[in-house]
């Protein structure tokens, strides 16, 4: 499977947890549940997956990144979230623009070639990053960072895990 495949496909698989997890949020209350004052929440963790992808697209195919005003301040890196359901857009909203962003990030990895990916980043990109294709891999194992962080808010909620062990 060319790297290409592969980046894809752990892009759409870490989405198909998140989606999974952001399934049992329903209420502006269970949206915005800390479990602890300083956690991120599920309507912030879905902010935050759109800005990346948005910051992400920013970096290899710049004509694609978008402003979303208030966005930045409320799920960017270094905000704090509140458990105020108040002090954030409707979370359909929310969540409708994680989404299109991961679309947009996905048409552009679709358009790129292996030697594409090789590519070195724009001046000033995190030193986190090696080249194009670093970028779409950060994307990923970003997300499943903090779909961890969902999970554990979804537990408290009182959901069951998405997967149980198997019989002993």
């Amino acid at each position: 499977m060319e790297l290409k495949s592969r980046i894809a496909r752990q892009l759409e698989k870490v989405r198909e947890v998140s989606e999974a997890y952001l399934a049992s949020f329903h209420t502006p209350a269970q949206w915005t549940h800390q479990v602890h004052p300083e956690a991120n929440h599920a309507l912030w963790f879905a902010g935050h997956l759109g800005l990346v992808d948005n910051f992400m697209l920013s970096l290899v195919a710049p004509q694609r990144a978008i402003e979303k005003p208030g966005y930045p301040e409320k799920f960017g890196m270094g905000s704090h979230p509140t458990s105020n359901p108040a002090d954030y857009p409707d979370p359909a909203e929310v969540v409708e623009f994680m989404r299109e962003r991961r679309s947009v990030l996905l048409d552009a990895l679709e358009g790129m070639s292996d030697a594409d990916l090789s590519q070195p980043l724009p001046a000033g990109a995190p030193d986190i990053m090696s080249d194009v294709g670093s970028a779409f891999e950060m994307a990923v194992w970003h997300e499943a960072l903090h779909a961890g962080q969902v999970s554990v808010a979804r537990r408290a909620l009182g959901n069951r895990p998405l997967a149980d062990a198997p019989p002993q």
